[in-house]
């Protein structure tokens, strides 16, 4: 592949990755809208009722990290501002942070989603520990300046982010035979397995 084919491709990876959360984006976004007193638009839930506030630090940090962390890949940006990709980069961890520990927050102390069982709790629990691990050793890989291992790092922090919206595709594919924990877990998997793609496509180049 071309250096002009790969940075036409590259163009349009935050759009292909926007599109992969817009459904719990969406989801997140009308569960907000209830939250703050509007129409109830989505099916009832007495956890959140019950306990807002880490669901609010959970939707908006997710919905901010997914946007402005797309576009941190973006190497035609990061090339043309490189002070933008610092000071964003710096924003996109403390949110990341947020989803991370908010969602473990959530699978430790709320009661379990109807329908999932301990393996859905261990996974969120590894996996949630997992994003908040990929964040804090890229932070600290590029303070020490390697920027390869930076990299790295941040791309599985954001495919585990990205969970969500693969989990919309395995979900409907697989529940009826394989249940919602499996699936679940192979959202995951399906994204860490496309970051180590990418990854290894990046040392290679």
């Amino acid at each position: 592949m071309t250096s002009q084919v790969r940075a036409r491709a590259g163009r349009w990876v935050p759009f292909a990755l926007i599109a992969l959360v817009l459904v719990p984006a969406v989801s997140g976004s009308l569960r907000l809208v209830e939250v703050f007193g509007g129409p109830h638009l989505m099916p009832a839930n007495a956890r959140i009722s019950a306990s807002p506030l880490p669901v609010v630090v959970h939707i908006v940090g997710a919905v901010g990290y997914a946007v402005l962390g797309t576009f941190q890949f973006s190497s035609a940006l990061r090339r043309r501002r490189p002070a933008w990709h610092r000071s964003a980069g710096r924003v996109v961890v403390v949110l990341g942070l947020a989803v991370a520990f908010s969602g473990l927050w959530m699978t430790l102390f709320y009661t379990r989603q109807p329908g999932t069982g301990e393996l859905a709790y261990l996974l969120r629990l590894g996996f949630g520990s997992g994003m908040a691990a990929c964040l804090v050793l890229g932070v600290s890989a590029i303070r020490r300046g390697d920027v390869t291992r930076h990299r790295a790092w941040m791309v599985r922090a954001y495919a585990l982010a990205l969970g969500a919206g693969t989990q919309v595709f395995t979900l409907a594919l697989g529940t009826a035979a394989f249940g919602i924990d499996l699936m679940l877990g192979a959202g995951w998997v399906v994204n860490l397995a496309a970051a180590e793609y990418v990854i290894r496509r990046v040392r290679v180049r």
